[in-house]
């Protein structure tokens, strides 16, 4: 397993880390995504942390808390060898103190998630979406006083705009409290949009990306492809419209560009995709989930290799669409590529 630094932090994180959204199987979405229960969850842990995965990440959302139990009852036992991950913000119930970043709202959410997982600190607390209606300095304060109690060791954010991030950012300085130093975001083949301006400010501000759902929410699987039916176990079924948008041509020309490097390459779709993350600007640790034992070596066989340039050049070309305004003219006029190019150097942070 490759370790790197998440963000300008000295936190140090697996390239691969293990998602937890599959544990416990409660509730529509969640559901569909997987029924992991206690015993199997520990092999799973197992098999992951024998491979060099360290870092385990859930929410207080996944099966309405069930992911974090049972994930807590996996690692119980060894704690000391290995950082768990787990986010809070979204609504939880109907109640005034359910939803969003007020001080109420975080300090309950991260004592609820310690008794859930069974531990005394979480090492990445991120919040799981922006809250327009809290001012960030009460959200930044009431996380650094999480901090400075030893209840969370590192603060990151999910899915912020980056307005949303920089705003934060910003306030922390003034303020001399506790920065981010990650942002869970989806970036994949199938959906690139972070590159944008999210990625640019990672490299600017010292901001990791921790990545979720690297496989395109299912599609970059290998069994999805042009001209043949979703697969009667695709999960696609019950989420396709909770997930990312994708236009279809697009993402089999993705697909068709996976399968001639998978062909060459004698490695899988799934590991393809992902290996080609792993060598983005700013991807600290990518997360992968699996429901069974078959999906995670799968999965872990990743690692351990690179694709050539020439092969990251065709599933950049195959991949790369054209960004919408304010960031097109910084992608095909020239007056605006000399001021601003867009190309961040791969591996200019790792």
């Amino acid at each position: 397993m490759e370790y790197r630094r998440l963000g300008a932090s000295g936190l140090i994180v697996p390239a691969l880390s293990f998602g937890a959204g599959t544990f416990g199987g409660r509730g529509e979405l969640f559901g569909a995504w997987g029924d992991t229960d206690a015993e199997q969850a520990r092999r799973l842990v197992d098999i992951s942390l024998d491979a060099g995965v360290t870092m385990f990440d859930t929410a207080d959302v996944y099966s309405d808390g069930a992911s974090e139990e049972v994930l807590g009852a996996a690692i119980r036992g060894r704690r000391d060898r290995l950082l768990l991950s787990t986010k809070a913000s979204l609504p939880t119930g109907p109640g005034p103190f359910d939803a969003g970043s007020g001080r109420t709202r975080l300090i309950g959410a991260v004592e609820a998630a310690l008794r859930r997982l069974g531990t005394g600190h979480i090492d990445l607390f991120q919040l799981h979406a922006f809250d327009a209606r809290t001012p960030v300095e009460e959200v930044l304060r009431a996380l650094d006083d999480l901090v400075r109690a030893g209840k969370i060791r590192y603060l990151g954010a999910s899915n912020f705009a980056g307005w949303q991030l920089m705003k934060s950012l910003a306030a922390a300085d003034r303020h001399g409290l506790t920065r981010y130093i990650a942002h869970q975001v989806y970036y994949s083949l199938a959906g690139r949009d972070y590159e944008w301006e999210l990625m640019p400010l990672g490299v600017a501000e010292g901001v990791g990306a921790v990545v979720w759902s690297p496989l395109g929410w299912g599609r970059l699987t290998g069994k999805i492809r042009r001209g043949q039916p979703l697969p009667a176990e695709s999960r696609l079924h019950r989420t396709a419209e909770a997930g990312p948008p994708v236009d279809q041509e697009y993402l089999y020309n993705v697909v068709d560009a996976l399968d001639e490097i998978a062909a060459e390459t004698g490695r899988t779709v799934p590991q393809i995709a992902l290996n080609w993350l792993l060598s983005r600007p700013t991807v600290g640790t990518v997360i992968v989930g699996a429901r069974n034992e078959e999906q995670l070596r799968q999965n872990l066989g990743a690692v351990g290799w690179k694709l050539t340039a020439d092969q990251i050049a065709r599933l950049d070309a195959a991949s790369t669409l054209t960004p919408p305004y304010p960031y097109y003219p910084y992608y095909r006029l020239p007056d605006f590529t000399r001021l601003n190019p867009p190309a961040v150097p791969v591996g200019a942070v790792q």
